[in-house]
C-alpha cells in the first residue's frame, strides 16, 4: 500500500477548472472532483444509479500527494493561489488536508473506468487513447489522454463549444483556440476542416498536455500550440475564434477578437455561468459582435457571436 496524503477544498462551480489547475500545478498527481449538480437523481454522468441529494452550489475537489510531500507548504501555496481568484469574482472555501492508504494500482488505473468513448454531437466522438474503437461512417474520433488534471472533455461547456464549431465550420478556415486546456476543440477544428488552427494557453502545463493529445490523433500537424496571455500580441487574423475560459477572464479577449475575426467571421464563447450571462453580452456587443447563437445547458452558455454588417438573422448588438 501507498500512503497517499489528500488536500480538499469547496469552490463555486465557476471556479472548478480553475482550483483544479492550481492543485496539479502545486504538485498533485490527480484530483477528484464531488459535483452535486452531476446527481440529480436516477443515472449518474458514469452510468450509475444515484438518489437525489440536495444541491449546493459549492464543487468539492480533492487532491492527492505522495506521501513524501510537505502538505504544510503546499497547503500554503494553495491558499495563495486560490485567493487570486478572487479577483475574478470567485469564491473559494476552506482547504482542509488529510491522508489516507491507496493501492498504487488503485490510483493509477482505477479513474479510467469511468471515461469511456462519448459521442458528443452528431460528428465527434471523444474516445480515451487506451481504447480500443472503432468509428462508425462518418464518424469523427477525437482521442485524448486527459491525465488527471483537464477533464474528459464532456464538461457541458466543452460540448456546447464542440456543437458550436460543428455549426461555423465547412472547411478550410483559421482557428484561434484561446486557453486550449486539452486541446480538444483544436483537434476538433481539425477535423472538421479547419484549414490552420493556432491553440494557445497561459499555463505551460496545458501546452504541454494539449500537445500530447495532438500527437495522438493523426493529421492534425496544422495545429500550431503556443504558450500565450489570451490574444495578446497575436497578429494572426481568423475566420474563426473559439474560447471555453471563464466569463471573467472572456471578457478581456472581445476587443482583441474583433481585431483578428475576419469580416463574417465568428467568436465563439463558452464557459459563461447564468449570472454573468449580461456581463460577457455587453463586452462582446460592445467591441462590434452580433450575437448570432445561444446555447444553454443547466447554468452553463454558450454564444455564437458574427462579425457582420449585415444584421438579418441575428440575435443583439
Amino acid at each position: 500500500m501507498t500512503n497517499w496524503k489528500e488536500l480538499t477544498i469547496h469552490v463555486n462551480r465557476e471556479a472548478e477548472e480553475a482550483a483544479s489547475n492550481i492543485l496539479i500545478e502545486c504538485g498533485s498527481q490527480g484530483v477528484a472532483i464531488d459535483d452535486s449538480a452531476d446527481y440529480l437523481g436516477g443515472v449518474g454522468k458514469y452510468g450509475e444509479l444515484f438518489p437525489e441529494v440536495e444541491q449546493v452550489e459549492t464543487v468539492k475537489i480533492t487532491a492527492y500527494y505522495p506521501e513524501s510531500a510537505d502538505m504544510s507548504v503546499i497547503t500554503a501555496q494553495v491558499n495563495e493561489r486560490l485567493a487570486e481568484l478572487s479577483d475574478f469574482g470567485l469564491e473559494t472555501g476552506k482547504v482542509e488536508v488529510s491522508s489516507q492508504e491507496l493501492a498504487e494500482e488503485d490510483w493509477a488505473e482505477n479513474w479510467k473506468k469511468y471515461y469511456e468513448p462519448a459521442r458528443i454531437t452528431h460528428d465527434l466522438t471523444i474516445v480515451p487513447s487506451w481504447t480500443d474503437y472503432e468509428a462508425t461512417a462518418g464518424e469523427k474520433i477525437i482521442r485524448l489522454d486527459p491525465g488527471m488534471a483537464f477533464g474528459t472533455g464532456t464538461h457541458p461547456t466543452t460540448k456546447m463549444s464542440l456543437f458550436a464549431l460543428e455549426q461555423v465550420l465547412r472547411g478550410g478556415e483559421t482557428v484561434i483556440d484561446v486557453g486550449t486546456g486539452s486541446g480538444v476543440l483544436s483537434i476538433a477544428s481539425s477535423l472538421l476542416g479547419a484549414k490552420e488552427i493556432y491553440a494557445y494557453d497561459l499555463d505551460d502545463v496545458a501546452v504541454r498536455v494539449a500537445q500530447e493529445n495532438i500527437d495522438l490523433n493523426a493529421g492534425t500537424d496544422n495545429i500550431h500550440v503556443a504558450t500565450g496571455d489570451l490574444l495578446k500580441g497575436v497578429t494572426q487574423e481568423a475566420d474563426v475564434i473559439v474560447a471555453n475560459i471563464l466569463a471573467d477572464i472572456l471578457i478581456h479577449l472581445t476587443d482583441d477578437a474583433y481585431r483578428l475575426v475576419k469580416d463574417e467571421g465568428y467568436l465563439i464563447m463558452s464557459g459563461i455561468i447564468a449570472d454573468k450571462l449580461d456581463m460577457v453580452l455587453e463586452s462582446a456587443y460592445s467591441a462590434g459582435f452580433f450575437l448570432e447563437t445561444q446555447m444553454i445547458q443547466g447554468e452553463w452558455n454558450a454564444l455564437i457571436f458574427k462579425k457582420t454588417d449585415d444584421i438579418s438573422g441575428v440575435i443583439g448588438g
